[in-house]
């Protein structure tokens, strides 16, 4: 299924544009599959330059709790980072600036998605939002517009000749190409028409299909999906038998009903219709399949799906066949469905193959997990966090499982653990500390597992700078991590209590620490956790001692390069630089630093990509280039910003950023530092990167640009 096609709806999107000109909240209402995301998707499209700072759409119907809302949309707007108050950081991130945000799916998020709304509304006077729901959700001052199904054209019958006539034109005959010039203007009919046309090449609409096609519409109510669903059939009906077989269905569905079935009726009518004309394998896959929130790849399907009534061999014909028949459709990681469909998929499945199919869906996600674990060192560090990034919808839901069912709960819990380092690559920290926190609550036994939670749950809390929850969790971790069979998780306790200790200001103290977890590490041979601990012993002792953590930083970049591992090797060259330009080697803390930059902004590393812009700004304020680092320094605040965090409260950034700022704007005068700063604070991600990475005589045009 094409979800990128849009047909007709030049009312409702007349409509949407005056409503948004009126109003701050519009939500756009209607049943399933009567396309209310395609609206929304094509009127943002058509809005994007109405709207200063751009438009965003952020898809909810893979959101598996509430909870995670305020993260979600935050991690969707590319506020990554650290901040332990999401709502605080979008209220902060949208308050001056004018842009339309789109929710798309809010229905299963019911009275959360409108509290939200209205708290986000009520802080940013400057922000307008368009909702795709069911209802509507309730907030003073929405505006509500229901979503129609497609216009249908008239009753239609045939007359003597196969000339096609409207059944109330009471005037005398119309001749049969008026006819089919007055249907083909119905958005319902143009729309069977096209895809009836991508499974039978050459089909058009004439005099003589006129009257079945209009009669199939019709009895399709207008609505989309099920538009889709009927004339996907047409490769293995005649156009007859389509129009026979719907009238058919229907009317043992409307025996001692009314007449016309409800819109919700008929698409599920539809539905279940076109589920029944499924062979019995494609029903089953068609249920199963309806596990997968962020649609899955053959691989997957075969893994999760096949057994059990599913010949594994038989898979890829399975998934074609319900292609075929516009119950799947390609994009994402190959193969996804419509909510609607996921929805009644999902009603299919017994009780006994639910329990099956969900134990295998959560296992194959807790393998999922650890043989793509981001915080190893190996040559396909990138690959791995990619498809674990592409994966997430898909992991929540069998997150989600695990703590419905208690006695999965320890395999989200190794599954939630096992992402640490995922979490604050993608800067979803307090994602991943909600799913690690529900699991240990579920899992009190002081086994492995929960030991290596505590740990991974308290570096998490430390990234945040939530000391207050973190340091409880890292004693009971130390104490799990002394009992017998445990002891290889000591030094992870040792290294993590370093970094609670540099993040209060004991850096001494903290350093003391990550100097024994490096003998530990070294003493196991523990290559990956020896990566981390050169990390933060090279960050963190940039200021205490810079030329011990220039020796470990050159350590870790000769660790990365020897495994190619490409995102360590991004970090390394960050810590080395640090320490570098705390030696006064200025040239090769630049190109450590812009290497670093240069790699983090292609793969969208927010947090590295920050604190390479950040010592750029100190190395062109040391050169005496102040305007270059007021500009630098804006672009790294407005990074800071949206993580949430602050120079100021890492010590090996705080005295070197106020020195850089004090300086320049020394040199410069406080409205030439304010202007410089603010270009920088507005050249945005890809901008800020080509800048900083340049030399500033190759670009004038970009630091003189509005």
């Amino acid at each position: 299924m094409d979800k990128s096609t849009f047909i007709g709806r030049r009312w409702e999107l007349s409509a949407a544009r005056k409503a948004l000109s009126r109003t701050r909240l519009l939500t756009l209402t209607g049943p399933g599959g009567v396309g209310k995301t395609r609206l929304a998707l094509r009127l943002a499209d058509n809005l994007r330059n109405k709207y200063r700072d751009g438009v965003e759409v952020i898809e909810l119907a893979t959101l598996e709790t509430g909870e995670l809302l305020e993260p979600a949309v935050a991690e969707a707007l590319g506020l990554r980072g650290v901040h332990p108050d999401p709502m605080g950081l979008l209220v902060e991130h949208l308050s001056n600036r004018r842009m339309l945000l789109v929710l798309d799916n809010c229905e299963h998020l019911d009275m959360l998605c409108a509290h939200f709304v209205e708290r986000l509304l009520h802080a940013t006077p400057r922000l307008r939002v368009l909702v795709t729901s069911r209802h509507s959700l309730g907030v003073h001052g929405e505006q509500v517009l229901p979503v129609p199904p497609l216009s249908v054209p008239g009753p239609v019958q045939v007359l003597h000749g196969g000339q096609a006539l409207h059944e109330e034109a009471q005037a005398g005959p119309r001749t049969p190409s008026r006819t089919v010039r007055e249907a083909a203007r119905h958005d319902s009919v143009r729309l069977f028409v096209e895809r009836a046309a991508h499974v039978v090449p050459g089909f058009s609409l004439n005099a003589g299909n006129l009257a079945c096609v209009v009669r199939l519409v019709r009895r399709l109510e207008g609505i989309p999906l099920a538009i889709e669903l009927a004339a996907a059939r047409l490769r293995t009906l005649s156009l007859e038998e389509l129009a026979y077989e719907l009238d058919r269905r229907f009317d043992v569905l409307a025996t001692g009903g009314p007449m016309a079935l409800p819109r919700h009726q008929t698409l599920r009518a539809t539905i279940q219709w076109s589920f029944r004309l499924c062979s019995p394998e494609e029903r089953r896959l068609w249920a199963r399949l309806s596990m997968f929130a962020g649609g899955v790849d053959l691989d997957t399907a075969e893994t999760v799906c096949a057994g059990e009534g599913i010949d594994p061999a038989d898979m890829l014909d399975l998934l074609a066949g319900l292609v075929d028949k516009s119950v799947l459709y390609r994009g994402g990681l190959g193969f996804r469905m419509l909510e609607s469909l996921r929805a009644y998929g999902c009603e299919q499945l017994t009780p006994a193959e639910r329990q099956w199919l969900r134990r295998r869906f959560v296992g194959h996600y807790r393998e999922l997990t650890e043989t793509h674990r981001t915080d190893q060192l190996v040559s396909d560090q990138l690959d791995r966090y990619l498809a674990l990034r592409q994966e997430l919808p898909n992991i929540r839901v069998a997150l989600q499982a695990c703590l419905n069912e208690p006695a999965l709960a320890p395999l989200g819990l190794g599954t939630a653990s096992a992402m640490w380092c995922f979490w604050v690559l993608a800067g979803a920290l307090t994602e991943g500390r909600y799913w690690i926190e529900r699991g240990l609550e579920l899992v009190p036994e002081p086994a492995r597992a929960r030991a290596t939670a505590l740990w991974a749950d308290s570096m998490l809390a430390l990234r945040q700078g939530d000391l207050d929850a973190a340091m409880p969790l890292l004693e009971d971790c130390r104490a799990l991590a002394g009992r017998s069979g445990n002891e290889d998780l000591v030094p992870y306790a040792v290294r993590t209590a370093g970094v609670a200790a540099c993040t209060a200001g004991d850096t001494r103290r903290g350093l003391a620490l990550l100097r024994e977890s490096l003998a530990l590490h070294r003493s196991l041979n523990d290559m990956d956790g020896l990566m981390f601990n050169l990390y933060f012993a090279a960050a963190y002792g940039s200021t205490e001692d810079p030329g011990l953590a220039a020796e470990f930083g050159e350590e870790l970049l000769a660790l990365s390069e020897s495994h190619h591992a490409l995102v360590s090797r991004a970090y390394a060259q960050f810590a080395l630089g640090v320490a570098r330009w705390n030696l006064g080697d200025y040239e090769q803390a630049e190109a450590l630093l812009t290497s670093a930059a240069r790699f983090t902004g292609e793969i969208d590393d927010r947090w590295c990509l920050t604190q390479c812009l950040e010592v750029l700004a100190w190395i062109a304020g040391a050169r005496e280039e102040h305007e270059r680092a007021a500009e630098l320094l804006g672009a790294a605040h407005a990074l800071w910003q949206a993580a949430g965090a602050s120079p100021e409260r890492l010590c090996y950034h705080a005295a070197w950023h106020e020195r850089c700022t004090r300086q320049a704007r020394h040199a410069l005068g406080k409205p030439a530092f304010t202007s410089a700063f603010r270009h920088g604070a507005k050249l945005g991600v890809d901008r800020a990167v080509t800048y900083a990475i340049r030399p500033p005589e190759a670009q004038p045009e970009l630091r003189h640009s509005s």
